[in-house]
Order: structure tokens, then C-alpha cells, then sequence
């Protein structure tokens, strides 16, 4: 790999665990803070919280009772420097109330996490780190979708 290679995975990581929590990020903003050279995004968001046009889905097909996905993945297998990130990002915004994960989403081969979080008592965020067959290889991935919870807050 070359040394500018290197920075790729470094880059996504932290773009995901920087940004992809954030309630506010629209489909415009996901490009900017999250794409760079290497780095692909996948982002939808059909009922923002804020006061923005819904972004429709553009990339893979939405997960079934979902309304927002975003996920960057990057080429090779890089699962331990994105499980740190993806928690780390957990950990930046407080979002540390553990949540049933749905039977829609099961641990592949390549998972390194899998893990649920409330939001608020109307939301649950699922977290998925691994890695999957990509366009070039294998590629790493990071993602967090948004979902209607399956029980209430206790």
C-alpha cells in the first residue's frame, strides 16, 4: 500500500465517527464532510429532524423500516481502526443507551461490530462495522441506519 493509500482508511474512520451521528447531516453535507479520494458514501435520510428537504435514496436499497443511512467504506480490511472509530463516535455524541438489535440485521462473516443504540425513545441507531466484497476486493465498511424502535425506553 502506499503511503498515501495509508490515509485513506484513517480519513473514513474518523469522517464516519465525526459526522455520521450528527441528526443534522443532510445528503449535500455527507459529500462534503465524509467523500474524499478513496472514500465512498452511501446517505439517505427520508425524514430529517431538521427543517430540510428529505434525501432520497441514491446508493444500495434502503434496509426495510429504516429512514436514514449513512455509511462510508473504503477498500481492504481495516475492521480494528473502524470498530475504534465507530465507538469512539458512539462515545463523542453520548449515545450509550443499549437497544435491542433488529432481526432484520445479522453478523456476516466480515462483521466486527453489530450493536444497537436508542437515540431518543422514538429512535434506535444500529451501528454495522465489517467487511464485504467490494468493487475493487475487499472493502471495509462503516454504517449506522436509523430506525423506529422496537420497544419503548424503560
Amino acid at each position: 500500500m502506499e503511503a498515501q493509500d495509508a490515509t485513506v482508511p484513517q480519513a473514513g474512520s474518523a469522517a464516519f465517527a465525526g459526522h455520521c451521528f450528527s441528526p443534522f447531516m443532510t445528503a449535500a453535507r455527507a459529500q462534503e464532510v465524509l467523500a474524499s479520494p478513496g472514500v465512498r458514501v452511501d446517505f439517505y435520510d427520508l425524514d430529517p429532524f431538521s427543517r430540510v428537504e428529505p434525501s432520497p435514496v441514491t446508493g444500495r436499497a434502503a434496509t426495510p423500516g429504516t429512514d436514514r443511512r449513512c455509511e462510508v467504506a473504503f477498500d481492504g480490511d481495516h475492521a480494528e481502526l473502524t470498530t475504534s472509530a465507530a465507538v469512539a463516535g458512539l462515545e463523542m455524541e453520548g449515545i450509550d443507551n443499549v437497544a435491542p438489535v433488529p432481526d432484520r440485521y445479522a453478523h456476516t462473516d466480515g462483521t466486527a461490530l453489530l450493536g444497537a443504540r436508542f437515540l431518543n425513545p422514538r429512535r434506535v441507531a444500529v451501528v454495522h462495522v465489517g467487511t464485504r466484497s467490494g468493487p475493487n476486493g475487499i472493502e471495509t465498511f462503516l454504517m449506522v441506519e436509523r430506525m423506529t424502535p422496537l420497544e419503548p425506553v424503560q
